[in-house]
Parts: C-alpha cells; structure tokens; sequence
C-alpha cells in the first residue's frame, strides 16, 4: 500500500516541499529502503522510527518497504523526517485512515520513546504550507511556537507520535496555538546594560547614537581600557524596537539556523551578534554544504560587533565588502544557490596600533612605523570606505573615572533615536527602506538636497581627504540622520560639518 505525507526541506532560510512516500508490502526480503539523496542523519531515521513505532505500541512493517523522499534531486539533511516517514508507514500499513492527510505539512525528529524533539525553520514551514494552501502544520512544540505567528493558518502542537497518529485518526482532538499579541511596545531592554556606566567620551556617545539613528556603521579606535567594548555592548540597549514584519524575518533566519531569539516570542527585539576574530569566511557570511545563515544574516535588522577589528583573517574581512554594500549575500554550493538578507549595521573596535598605546599622551608606543603600517592595512580601503562614521575613542583620565556624576541614560538617548527612525519612517512612506543608511540614489537627490555653499564645502573636504564618490553619498547620508536628530527639514552647515568629521580616519589620514 502507498502513502504520501507532504514534508519540507530547508534551503538555506526558505522551506521547500518535501514528499515523503512509503510504498509497502513489495516482494522480497523485509526491509527498509531509502532514497532521496538523504544524508547520514535521515537514513539513521530506520532506527529511531522503528523504535519510536515499537515504543509507542505500533506495528513495525513485515514486509519489503521503500522511503522516497522527493524531488530526488534535492539533498535531504537532518532528522525532520522521522515523523512523516512514520506516519506514513503507519498508513501503508493500514494502521492509520486519515483521508485528509492532503491538509497537512509535518515535520519533526522522534526520540526512541516516540516522543518529538525541537527542529529548525519551523517559521518556514509555515511560510510554505500557506503558499501550498495547506490547512495546518504539525510540528514539535519549539517549532510549533515559531509557526504560529504565520496567519491563516492552523498550527498543531505535536508532542509524540502516538498524539499525532490518534488526532489524524480523528480519536483525539487538539486545540491549534494561538498567537501571542507581539507588539513593537513589547521590545525588553530592562535588563540590557546602560550608558549611564560609561564614564567620558562624549565624542563617541554621540557618534554611536548617530549610527543607530540612521543605521550606518561605525569604528571606533583607541587605546586599551578606553571603553570601546563597554560602549559596543550597550547599543543594543539604544536601538528602536523592530517592526513585526522586521522581527518575523528575524526570527525566520534565526530558526533556519536552529537558534530562538533570547527572551521568547513575546519580546520584539534586534539580534545582536560578536563573533570572535577567529572566525571562518564561512561562519562569518554563511555556508556550508547546504548553504546557511552566517553570523551577518544572524545579524539582520540588528547590530554586529567585531572587535579587534585587524585581527580577524583579512579574507573574513574582504567577505564584508558585498554584503555592507547590497543588504544580502548569495552562496552558491553544489546543493543549492541561496540568497540570505543580511541588512546589519556594523560596529567595529581596533587599537591604532599592535601595541595599543600609539598617541597615548602617557604611555609611550612601542611599535616600530613599519609595524603600525602593517597593522593598519589589514583593514582594506574599499571595506574602510563602506563604513560611515570613524570616531576616535581616547584614554580616560583618571579624574573622569574617578567621576561618581552617572553618563546619560540609555532610555534617553533611545528616545531620541525613535524619534529620528520615526521620521525616516514617515519619509520612507511606502517603501521597503526604514532608515537612511540605506537610500538609493534617486532618494539621495530628494531628500539629502544641499545649497550651493555646502555643496562647494563638501567638495573641499572631498578633494582634501581623497574620498570616493561611496564616501560622497554616506556623508550625505549621515547629515541627514544628524539633520533628524536635530529634528531639522534640511541639512545645514553644522549637520554636514559634523558628517564631514567622521571621515577622518579614511583613506591618506588613515594610512
């Protein structure tokens, strides 16, 4: 007898449809068969469903059977199929009548007992069997969670085998999950650490609240202990809640890769991410034999923070270049060519020198001029030149830590970011854009409009530090976000000289 579950595959963050098709009761010897190009942990799934059928007071089949899991051409990977493929020898065997079986998509991995465990992109699925017109998905309780924020659809929470095979016979009734009222006002920074802690540094407090006002990226460079770190950790405080159909890509991503945003379903709130400098080109962009989500798509609509910025390997760095520039990356892999979005705002910390203390009034650098050249042209100048704020991070002094006067809260400096995200909302009015960092050209020349004075300035400071013409467009950029703090209509002169200052790091004053 022939049966046919309908299933999904995973493609780097899209769900792709799965057949699961389980013919028994052919001639020959009795055994299991199983075809699909599946890779080692589907065809261990023989064990753990004959197990899961015993262990749950089933019937294993007696006869010859054969598993395709089609389309044949697509490569099969993890333990998803341990559900379906029972379900579906429960149905060749005649020990289950669903006539609805159509209705559904289901995934989940068996223990030995029968019972479901957590699987990845169950926000995907849901994604696909609403394109497929499905009626409901069963999936594991993890996954489940994740589906429910999918609308119009029925999603069932399946915690064993034996659950989902007695409500398919129609012997058990369950109720579908219900969506939790996720709002933007429910994004948690209670517990995120304050910049009320950070003693000092003016300067770069208010490059930071720049660069999260407009979403633009930014290095900060400066001696050892100076705060660079302490500062980076507390951005995610100061950063405005997404929006949900921000936060459902999110969390898309993230469940592709298997992870769950910290904090639940209940919170909106942006991934923050630190990978260590160690880090491969393909952690860093993504990859794998079947292409995935690396640490720059976990960082989508959020913030990725690399610290020790030169020592990460200068091809993990070069990798940066595509996606800083265009908000998503494509990997191409003999299973498949995936596109991953990847629209992050980039913060980077790094010493002036290997030894840290080059232009410390106090300390006396000891790094020869060839090794401080060496050092500094790990960072490339074209990945340099796709970062829009440079802000220089000195030693404190020991009378302002010494200080008990508390820096200004991040709950302040929050609100005056929202306010600013919330007229580049209003000027980004039917779009896909949310913030300035990311305009096009032809919203450059609507929105980012300069008298004929500032625009003779900028092009003396263009001509002065030898910038590009990228570097021309995000200083136009960053005057605009300092023109929205300032809750201004145009960009004035301090708005444009503030953005032109950000540049000092780049290109002859770099090297």
């Amino acid at each position: 007898m022939l049966a046919t579950i309908g299933s999904a595959a995973l493609l780097g963050i899209d769900a792709v449809p799965v057949l699961v098709e389980v013919n028994t009761g052919e001639s020959g010897v009795p055994n299991l068969i199983l075809v699909g190009l599946p890779d080692a942990a589907v065809k261990e799934s023989e064990d753990r469903v004959f197990s899961a059928l015993s262990n749950s007071g089933l019937r294993m089949p007696r006869t010859r059977t054969t598993i395709n899991l089609a389309p044949g051409d697509l490569r099969k990977e993890g333990a998803i199929y341990d559900l379906p493929i029972a379900l579906g020898i429960l149905v060749a065997t005649g020990q289950l009548a669903c006539a609805k079986l159509g209705d559904y998509l289901i995934a989940g991995e068996l223990s030995l007992s029968g019972a479901t465990r957590p699987i990845k992109g169950g926000l995907a699925m849901a994604v696909l069997a609403r394109g497929l017109r499905r009626k409901a998905v069963l999936l594991p309780p993890v996954a489940a969670q994740e589906a429910v924020l999918v609308e119009d659809l029925l999603v069932y929470e399946i915690t064993s085998l034996d659950q989902a095979a007695r409500f398919l016979a129609g012997q058990l009734q369950l109720t579908p999950l219900v969506p939790p009222r996720t709002t933007a006002a429910a994004c948690r920074h209670d517990h995120a650490p304050d910049f009320a802690d950070i003693k000092g540094q003016q300067a770069v407090r208010r490059a930071v609240e720049v660069a999260v006002a407009g979403g633009h990226n930014l290095i900060m460079i400066g001696p050892p202990g100076s705060g660079k770190s302490m500062i980076a950790k507390r951005i995610p405080g100061i950063m405005p809640a997404p929006t949900l159909q921000e936060y459902l890509e999110v969390l898309r991503i993230h469940s592709a890769a298997g992870q769950t945003m910290e904090g639940g379903l209940l919170f909106l709130q942006r991934p923050a991410r630190a990978p260590h400098h160690t880090i491969s080109d393909v952690g860093l962009l993504g990859g794998g034999a079947i292409p995935g989500p690396g640490e720059i798509s976990l960082a989508h609509h959020g913030v990725l923070f690399l610290d020790e910025f030169p020592e990460f390997k200068r091809s993990a760095l070069e990798v940066l270049r595509q996606p800083l520039e265009d908000g998503h990356v494509t990997i191409s892999r003999s299973a498949g060519r995936v596109t991953l979005p990847c629209h992050f705002m980039l913060v980077a910390a790094m010493n002036p020198c290997p030894c840290g203390y080059l232009g410390d009034p106090k300390r006396e650098c000891r790094c020869a001029p060839a090794q401080i050249q060496r050092y500094r042209a790990r960072i490339s100048g074209p990945l340099l030149d796709r970062i829009d704020l440079h802000i220089e991070a000195p030693a404190l002094s020991i009378t302002e830590l010494r200080s008990d006067r508390a820096g200004e809260s991040s709950g302040a400096m929050r609100e005056r970011v929202e306010q600013a995200r919330q007229l580049q909302l209003i000027r980004f009015r039917g779009t896909a854009l949310t913030c300035n960092s990311r305009m096009l050209p032809s919203q450059l020349k609507k929105f980012c409009v300069l008298e004929p004075a500032l625009g003779d300035l900028l092009q003396q400071a263009m001509e002065q530090l030898s910038l590009s013409a990228r570097a021309y467009d995000r200083i136009l950029k960053v005057a605009r976000t300092i023109a929205d703090l300032a809750e201004a209509d145009r960009i004035a002169s301090p708005h444009l000289l503030e953005a032109i200052q950000y540049r000092s790091l780049d290109r002859n004053v770099f090297y």
